[in-house]
């Protein structure tokens, strides 16, 4: 199984945003049964919170779900048990770094940087623009997916 993780502050805007839309795309690919998906916090500040009302609002215009998904934070196994563990920003690179033990490893990077972007998805928790969280997530996703699918001969 190929394990993914996405990782912002909070765990209710943006990472939540990047799963769901991972999950639909891979359920869509007929890769449920390869890839697994997930988002973690580098806070605690929103452990077990089902994702923001903005997220979930977006989500639902798309026709994604959000169900049984909350918010948790990430731990130091997580390294161990995911394949890939993307960042939304620089910040949540450095802090997902210095809460893995300042490791240094290709599994970990910044969720843009797949695309011809390369910058932070902003957070729509200060921003109030869950569109444009959810078209950076979107298209994220197809270039880590599709990253995925060469990697692993999928």
């Amino acid at each position: 199984m190929i394990r993914v993780l996405f990782v912002c502050l909070g765990n209710i805007c943006r990472s939540p945003m990047a799963e769901a839309v991972m999950r639909d795309l891979v359920e869509k690919e007929h890769l449920s049964h390869k890839v697994e998906v997930d988002s973690a916090a580098t806070s605690s500040w929103h452990i077990d919170e089902p994702p923001h009302r903005g997220t979930q609002e977006k989500l639902k215009e798309y026709g994604i779900s959000t169900k049984g998904m909350k918010g948790r934070q990430l731990q130091k196994a997580d390294f161990e048990n995911f394949d890939y563990i993307i960042g939304m920003d620089d910040s949540n690179i450095r802090n997902i770094r210095t809460k893995l033990g300042d490791i240094d490893s290709p599994k970990i990077f910044r969720f843009l940087d797949l695309t011809d972007h390369r910058k932070d998805v902003p957070d729509p928790y200060y921003t109030g623009d869950f569109q444009e969280t959810y078209d950076l997530a979107l298209e994220g996703c197809h270039a880590l997916l599709e990253k995925i699918k060469v990697e692993n001969q999928l």
